[in-house]
């Protein structure tokens, strides 16, 4: 007969690795969770002081894989760990649960308690706004269903009340699905995620294109007449950049003195991610990965064939100053 004594009991090492790898597969579970709600928040409330967003290729996708590994890992873990303890009771006793949930309470409580300490800062402060309020309350609300939970755990609650455990199972999963569902909103569906990410490339071709047209202008005080003239075989760009799915080469006409156009074909519309970002504009942020060449740095676009028109100020970006070509004395 199998012995159910809450005394006897002891740890194997199943036990150990179920309540690690339950515990890791949380924590990186939660903090994916919260990851992907505050980028929604970035991205409902753009900050005019905040930078721009990437969600294509940053955090919210990453959170977004995070969770739909992540979340069906921890409760099939949980799940296979209260069946052990439905079988002998006696594991509810063993140092490794015991340690797992008091841990997870304690840090629970010092993320609520350094939540409100920040809410408290920025109130002072005077810099509460809209989204940094959700944030805060997206920090309580995730940690505070943590600490209960645990907590009740600790005291039992979920053993002798198995049904209701699957129920909030099943409710974390539904919210997990929701949560994921609403980032495809954003990031729309892989293959719009793949136009996009194309479509970005074709905007650094141009911006590369731009440059060695400025530069040229600089280097011969004259815009070149076709992209032809800009391959130069002593330095690295000898190519023309091209678009990454037709191959063809980017449209570039001169239209005057000192402007000229450059053209390409997008394939979908261009978003405006500016202020949506994280951080404030004195941080460096990645994207977009525009401009440094003084002219129109506009680079929205619609899908299709879309041209910028750009003209030189050469007050602000001269002629480079000629060697000087008499003989060394």
């Amino acid at each position: 007969m199998e012995n159910t004594n809450l005394g006897t009991s002891k740890t194997t090492p199943k036990d150990f690795f179920l309540w690690a790898g339950a515990m890791i597969a949380l924590y990186l579970a939660v903090i994916s969770f919260i990851s992907l709600l505050f980028e929604y928040i970035n991205y409902t409330y753009p900050d005019p002081n905040a930078g721009y967003a990437d969600p294509y290729s940053g955090t919210l996708r990453f959170a977004m894989a995070s969770l739909i590994v992540l979340v069906p890992t921890t409760l099939v873990l949980l799940r296979l760990i209260r069946g052990t303890l439905l079988k002998e009771a006696g594991k509810a006793m063993i140092w490794v649960r015991r340690w797992a949930l008091v841990l997870t309470i304690f840090v629970t409580t010092v993320t609520v308690l350094i939540d409100l300490i920040t809410l408290v800062n920025y109130f002072l402060n005077g810099e509460v706004t809209m989204r940094f309020i959700l944030k805060i309350v997206v920090v309580l609300l995730v940690a505070g269903f943590v600490f209960m939970h645990f907590l009740a755990d600790l005291k039992g609650f979920w053993i002798t009340h198995p049904k209701r455990a699957n129920l909030v199972a099943l409710a974390a999963g539904v919210v997990t699905v929701l949560a994921i569902v609403a980032g495809f909103f954003i990031v729309g569906t892989p293959a719009a995620a793949r136009d996009t990410r194309l479509d970005i490339q074709r905007t650094n071709d141009l911006q590369n294109l731009q440059s060695q047209v400025v530069n040229y202008y600089q280097q011969k005080e004259v815009l070149p007449t076709s992209i032809d003239q800009l391959k130069d075989p002593l330095s690295s760009y000898q190519s023309m950049p091209v678009d990454p799915v037709t191959g063809a080469t980017y449209t570039y006409e001169k239209t005057g003195t000192l402007s000229f156009s450059i053209c390409a074909d997008f394939a979908r519309d261009g978003k405006d991610l500016k202020g949506r970002g994280a951080y404030g504009r004195d941080v460096a942020v990645s994207y977009p990965s525009y401009g440094g060449m003084g002219v129109d740095e506009n680079w929205q676009h619609t899908a299709g064939h879309v041209c910028y028109a750009r003209t030189i100020d050469p007050e602000r970006y001269p002629p480079f100053p000629k060697a000087s070509s008499k003989p060394l004395q």
